[in-house]
């Protein structure tokens, strides 16, 4: 999001948080950057931010709080932009944003794993507790990029393969949205067989307007999230899981 920024597009977020917010079933995870945090020692310059950092903090606290008190969010983890105060003088921006909210457990600096279930199961007419399936996300911020997004696609669909059992990876920080399926092989001694292990990646796309520090270092526009962020609707059985992806 960069809020903050003088780019930062923050009627289509607040359009796509109090739409999530009063949506059944449905959740969010955070994975960096949501405020610009110019420093001195930024890429960017402090001059560029139209709300000063400390007041980024305690807006988007306010921004998250609907999400946060109705049990929204699943999962948060810091972005190079909060990182930038942590380096220059060990203050966790990310982490004073969640421990407002009183979500410092879901928080994690550089990549958290959920291991969620859904769903119950019926046996012989009568609802059980135990869920229908599970899913393993993996959450973190990404690094690096490129000027074309094939490049951060190889470099997140790397990182998924050294991840057992991952279901979906979810990343951002490069702004370029994708959403891309891999797969690998995998030993399926009981049947005897390779079986193909499908994960999802989910580039998360951004809040921000095309101009300033992209338009001066000639970087290709993308697509912003202004008409919604990407949304995965999972879905599945005791034998099988399913993934469907909107955008």
């Amino acid at each position: 999001m960069h809020f903050g920024s003088i780019l930062c597009n923050e009627k289509a977020w607040l359009d796509f948080r109090d739409k999530l917010a009063v949506e059944k079933n449905a959740y969010a995870v955070l994975v960096g950057d949501l405020i610009n945090n110019n420093t001195r020692s930024a890429v960017g310059s402090p001059f560029d931010d139209v709300v000063r950092p400390r007041e980024q903090k305690r807006l988007m606290v306010e921004h998250l709080k609907p999400l946060a008190d109705s049990g929204k969010i699943l999962a948060a983890v810091s972005g190079n932009h909060e990182r930038r105060s942590l380096k220059d003088a060990d203050d966790d921006a990310m982490y004073d944003i969640l421990a407002k909210l009183d979500l410092e457990d879901i928080y994690r600096e550089n990549t958290a794993y959920l291991h969620l279930s859904i769903g119950q199961r019926e046996y012989k007419g009568r609802t059980k507790l135990t869920p229908c399936c599970a899913y393993n996300i993996g959450v973190t911020h990404g690094s690096g990029g490129g000027a074309l997004v094939g490049s951060s696609i190889n470099k997140n669909e790397r990182f998924g393969y050294t991840v057992e059992g991952l279901d979906i990876l979810i990343t951002g920080h490069t702004h370029k949205g994708s959403i891309t399926k891999p797969a690998k092989l995998k030993f399926n001694a009981t049947e005897g067989r390779m079986i193909l292990k499908p994960f999802v990646c989910v580039q998360a796309t951004c809040w921000q307007e095309y101009g300033g520090y992209a338009l001066q270092k000639m970087f290709s526009p993308v697509a912003s999230s202004v008409h919604g962020g990407q949304v995965l609707r999972l879905s599945g059985d005791r034998y099988n899981k399913y993934i469907k992806t909107e955008w």
